[in-house]
């Protein structure tokens, strides 16, 4: 979750998602022996079962998510393919945002002015930063990608003995959304990295802070808004949010927005663009 790269399309979505926060490596994990390329991938696979088993994830469930799962060569060339690009601020807002997200996250926030208002009540963060958010990780949910089978992409980086610390724990926790229903594993598709749902979260985040808030007895990131504003307002109240401030550049709230996303044009435009969405 170190990683400045942005996407063509969508500036930082690998970012954001890599920026959320990781767990460390359960001590059983660590002793798995990662891999280099498709060699050995269905043995270390065998092992990730017994790993999950351990952490009490049944094995219907374990049998349900990794049903089928192969190596995927194409995401270890993206993820050996990332780079950085070094925007300014002024380049990357406007990039990002125009008059069109502007106005779409105006009426975003009239048409759910309500449950708004709840989240706010609840977890003490403003509608702005929320509407702002959504709209720069996937425009609202029009750029929710779901070209990728996550639990295979999560298990090939897993796998790969470049950043297989970091992604175990991801897997992992996968695995556990499947096993507690909260998404079945036709549902877990999205970017190469794992990120889930219209904000991008990865599966250690979900499993945290990830909230029923619509009360269907499913934390749903992919279709329920109301999920999915919670439990984007969860993640920020437990990295500190502070109720009722502002989040200008140099406040508290404002560092906060750092534990979503380190780059800081990134903390930036999300700063301005739910300022200019309280002006009106």
């Amino acid at each position: 979750m170190q990683t400045s790269k942005f996407s063509r399309r969508r500036g930082a979505i690998a970012v954001i998602a890599l920026a959320l926060a990781a767990t460390a490596l359960p001590q059983a994990a660590s002793a798995l022996q990662c891999g280099e390329g498709g060699a050995g991938f269905d043995a270390w696979l065998a092992e990730i079962k017994g790993v999950a088993a351990k952490q009490g994830i049944s094995q219907g469930g374990i049998a349900s998510a990794l049903a089928g799962v192969s190596y995927d060569p194409t995401v270890i060339r993206l993820d050996r393919s990332q780079h950085s690009f070094k925007l300014s601020f002024e380049q990357f807002y406007a990039r990002r945002v125009d008059g069109a997200l502007l106005n779409r996250g105006r009426r975003l926030m009239q048409q759910h002015g309500a449950t708004l208002a709840k989240v706010e009540q609840r977890f003490g963060v403003p509608p702005q930063i929320l509407i702002s958010i959504w709209g720069l990780e996937t425009a609202y949910g029009a750029q929710s990608s779901g070209k990728y089978n996550i639990i295979r992409s999560l298990a090939t980086l897993a796998h790969d003995c470049r950043r297989s610390a970091f992604f175990t724990p991801h897997l992992l926790d996968a695995i556990r959304i499947v096993d507690r229903r909260d998404m079945s594993p036709a549902d877990m598709r999205g970017g190469w990295a794992g990120e889930i749902g219209q904000t991008q979260f990865l599966p250690t985040p979900y499993v945290k802070y990830a909230v029923d808030f619509d009360g269907d007895g499913r934390r749903d990131l992919v279709h329920s808004i109301p999920d999915l504003l919670a439990s984007t307002a969860n993640f920020l109240k437990g990295h500190g949010w502070q109720a009722g401030q502002g989040w200008e550049p140099g406040s508290a709230n404002y560092r906060v927005l750092a534990d979503w996303n380190k780059a800081e044009v990134y903390q930036r435009t999300i700063s301005v663009m739910a300022t200019k969405l309280k002006s009106g």
